[in-house]
Parts: C-alpha cells; sequence; structure tokens
C-alpha cells in the first residue's frame, strides 16, 4: 500500500534523491523546501510542494499531518552567529511539530560522529538532536547515521581545475566510511515507505569501505587524466579565511572545521561495518558516473 510521506530539504543532496525514488514508486510524496521553484519537478511529477521554512512550526505542523511518515534533516546555516544554539531551534521546531501532528515515524537524517556531544564539530548538533528525538513518546524515530558524502568532492573541482591540487581540512592518510548519496537515499526511502522500524534506533549507511582522502584523489586523478593529482591538507587558519571570504559567520565556519579535525580522532569510525551498512557503490564508480560529467561540464 502507498504511502504519505513528507521529505523536508527535498532540493538537497538527499532529499531529492528520495523524493525522485518515493515518487517513482507511487508514493503521496510532500516535499518541503525554502524555494518553489527547485521544487517545479516534484510537482510535475504529482508531488504536492510546500514552501517553507523550518522555523515556521505551524506550515511543519500542516506538512506532517495526516502524513505516513516523514524524512527530517537539519539543514546548515552559513550565516548563523551561534551554530548550536540555531540547531537546537530547529530540533525544537520539529519535535512540537511531530508531537502536535501526531506523525508517527520520522526517519532522521544524521552522521556517523553522532555518537559523540562534543569535540566533533558541527556534528555535536546532530548527536543532540538524536537523543532530544529519542525522547518522543509513542513515536518511531529512526536516525540515518550516514559517512562522509562522496559528493563533497565535488565542491574541490574548482580547486582541482585552478591549481591542480585537491583539497581540505582534514587528514589525507586517515580511512574513513564514505558513501555515493544515491545508496544513502535508497535506505530512506525503503524505511519511510516500508515502515519497518519501532521504537528508537540508528542505522549506519557506509558505503563499500574505507577510503583515505589521498586514495579518493588518486581515483579522481586517474579519470581525469592527471595521475599524480596530489592531495594537500589546508591549513586551518587558511581554510577558515576561505570560508569567512564566502560569507560564512565565524562560529559555522568553526564548527565546520572542527569536524574536518575530528574525522582523525576516529569520530567517523566507531560504527560497525556489517552487511546491514555496507552500501554498493564504490568511488571508483561515483568518479566515472558523477563526478566525471560535472568536471568535464
Amino acid at each position: 500500500m502507498k504511502k504519505k510521506i513528507v521529505i523536508l530539504g527535498a532540493t538537497g543532496t538527499v532529499g531529492s534523491k528520495i523524493s525522485d525514488i518515493l515518487l517513482n514508486e507511487g508514493n503521496q510524496v510532500t516535499v518541503f523546501a525554502r524555494h518553489s521553484d527547485k521544487l517545479q519537478k516534484f510537482k510535475n511529477k504529482g508531488a504536492q510542494v510546500i514552501t517553507g521554512d523550518v522555523k515556521d512550526v505551524n506550515t511543519l505542523i500542516d506538512a506532517f499531518k495526516n502524513a505516513d511518515s516523514a524524512f527530517i534533516i537539519l539543514p546548515d546555516n552559513v550565516k548563523a552567529e551561534n551554530t548550536r544554539a540555531y540547531q537546537r531551534q530547529v530540533t525544537s521546531n520539529y519535535i512540537e511539530a511531530i508531537e502536535k501532528s501526531g506523525i508517527k515515524y520520522i526517519v532522521n537524517m544524521s552522521s556517523l560522529g553522532s555518537h559523540m556531544h562534543e569535540g566533533n564539530g558541527i556534528m555535536g548538533g546532530t548527536g543532540e538532536q538524536e537523543v532530544r528525538l529519542n525522547q518522543l513518546k509513542d513515536v518511531n524515530v529512526l536516525h540515518i547515521r550516514s559517512a562522509y558524502f562522496m559528493e563533497n568532492f565535488l565542491r574541490t573541482i574548482g580547486l582541482v581545475k585552478s591549481k591542480g591540487i585537491n583539497g581540505t581540512a582534514a587528514d589525507g592518510d586517515h580511512a574513513i566510511p564514505m558513501v555515493a548519496t544515491q545508496d544513502v537515499a535508497k535506505v530512506a526511502a525503503a524505511h519511510l515507505s516500508n515502515l519497518d522500524f519501532t521504537g528508537k534506533s540508528v542505522h549506519a549507511v557506509m558505503g563499500p569501505r574505507d577510503y583515505t582522502y589521498r586514495e579518493f584523489t588518486n581515483i579522481i586523478g586517474k579519470a581525469i587524466g592527471n595521475p599524480e593529482l596530489p592531495y594537500v591538507q589546508i591549513p586551518i587558519d587558511q581554510a577558515k579565511q576561505v570560508f569567512l571570504g564566502n560569507g560564512f559567520s565565524e562560529d559555522f565556519v568553526d564548527n565546520l572545521l572542527g569536524m574536518a579535525v575530528a574525522i582523525q580522532s576516529g569520530m567517523m569510525n566507531y560504527q560497525k561495518r556489517d552487511k546491514s551498512t555496507t552500501t554498493l557503490t564504490t568511488a571508483e564508480e561515483f568518479v566515472n558516473e558523477i563526478y566525471l560529467p560535472i568536471y568535464n561540464s
């Protein structure tokens, strides 16, 4: 039986893919995002469209009413002067909307590293959100703890093209789970439509195996015809100035870079890898199918 499902962040990297999967399966999907122009393609497929902000509790309540399940995500606010306060407010809005709407199944987009509540940068907010959602009574909540998105490497295409290097603030030789967002979306969509979870639980989505940033860069280099493409760990102060120059708030940047630095501590390597947490798309497949066409465009 097809379900009534709400997707927050429907224009995002994961939310858009979940929406496509669920619409293609014939579910009644409501897509929720701040910019209506980006939702038109879902409307064309039969989705109900709600343009709104996660700060508007009444709009969230209306979206959740009579829905079988909902996908929620803690959106970034690059202008936030106090990132944790912003994250707490969004979580409070979600909790109020869930309680007042009566919805019973929530799939929450979290992250590896959210088992820690400090020392993990911006993931401290997702960790706190997990704990707070777990206090909900008579609501089934599943936390998707996703690995590092392979799509994050798309953000450094400009650096690869202009400087002939790939780099982030993270250590290049510490292997972590990395995953293609299409695989995360498949897992989340299945839970949203099957309603196959009860109580409060975690489903880690960890990709096919662990990769270092240097190894992933090498795979990119081979694909673009530059097998010697180096990975460079960018100094924190230098990375911070780049983000500040793009208009990000200092507190948001500190949280973002705090996560990058914490990767070396092993915070992304906490979850157990087994059949249920391992997904199929390899780095080579991602680079050839997703990265390369964008790089060449």
